[in-house]
């Protein structure tokens, strides 16, 4: 395919989304199903799939939600940055938009795990750890990450609440307060330099010996950001307010707010099982579709994207959703 044929398609698929629809008569419950076939299977219920469910619903696709229920933010007591929901609960704006969703009469939404996935003649077999199994044409996985937690102890009960991982989702509620970074080389120099616009008391903690540029280390010491490379033994907090960092040696350093950059891994593991390609960061890797290096099978939310985000995410599922219906009504036509 040319590249202006893959623009042209791209173009075609995103014109349903801002195309006026009729009124639809909405049913009450889509919660349960006896339906096993669909056109499509989403895993993962948080905002990419419901935003791809949504642009499938609107085009009459019959699909499955399966959701188990662990959103990667549900350690978050507020969302910001995203537009008409700034400080809301991100389980009153998820539980808001599955009731939208559900009231398109041919999205259906299962709770539970899916354990397994496998190709079939005609698509896609997905199972479920009660044992159940549902078919479909076309799959999406909008799992997310897994946030893999350091062994320090209350790192886990701070997360999400006063040890941050985003300065646009959370650096304008601690402005101006004493910060931490806890992050080493270009990582912990990043961070900071964004965090500086907020405010001007920060500590990098490494957890280690330094590794900065002989440039980073002069810009930091410009800006009086000091260095501790002490090892982090235990997080002091309130009801996951932090309080002060306890290092290894006893001594301790009061602070206010601390970001910190955690590795992760694939929520789900059923997109490896079917041969979708990881990047070297450790993401599905998709192409301008959001299809994956298996055909039929898409992913979107935070399993495809570095830059997490409410916004990223919903913005994600709808052009997925849109892409989805684009390819099964190009199929059938």
């Amino acid at each position: 395919m040319t590249r202006r044929e893959l623009i042209q398609q791209y173009g075609f698929a995103l014109t349903a989304l801002a195309m006026p629809f009729p009124l639809i008569t909405f049913s009450k419950d889509n919660s349960m199903t006896d339906k096993k076939q669909f056109d499509v299977i989403i895993i993962g219920g948080s905002y990419a799939g419901l935003s791809a469910a949504m642009a499938l619903g609107r085009s009459l696709k019959n699909v499955l939600i399966i959701d188990s229920g662990k959103p990667c933010n549900r350690y978050t007591p507020h969302s910001h940055n995203f537009i008409t929901q700034d400080g809301s609960v991100p389980g009153e704006i998820a539980t808001k938009a599955k009731e939208q969703v559900l009231k398109y009469d041919t999205v259906k939404f299962f709770e539970g795990y899916a354990a397994e996935g496998k190709k079939t003649e005609n698509g896609f077999e997905i199972a479920v750890q009660s044992g159940e199994r549902f078919s479909a044409k076309k799959l999406i996985f909008a799992t997310g990450v897994k946030d893999i937690f350091p062994d320090i102890k209350g790192f886990e009960e701070c997360w999400g609440k006063t040890v941050i991982h985003c300065p646009y989702c959370h650096g304008y509620e601690f402005k101006g307060a004493k910060t931490a970074v806890i992050a080493k080389g270009d990582r912990a120099f990043h961070v900071a330099s964004l965090v500086n616009n907020l405010t001007d008391k920060i500590t990098i903690v490494t957890r280690g010996k330094a590794d900065f540029t002989e440039e980073q280390s002069v810009k930091l010491k410009n800006h009086q950001i000091n260095i501790i490379e002490k090892e982090i033994e235990e997080i002091k907090h309130q009801n996951g307010n932090i309080t002060a960092l306890i290092f290894e040696d006893g001594t301790q350093e009061t602070f206010d707010a601390a970001y910190a950059a955690l590795p992760f891994e694939q929520h789900c593991k059923i997109p490896l099982d079917l041969g979708c390609e990881i990047t070297e960061t450790g993401l599905i890797k998709v192409d301008m579709f959001q299809q994956t290096t298996v055909p039929g099978v898409y992913a979107c939310g935070d399993n495809i994207n570095p830059l997490r985000s409410v916004a990223n995410a919903v913005s994600s599922g709808n052009i997925t959703g849109a892409m989805v219906n684009h390819r099964l009504t190009e199929e059938k036509f």
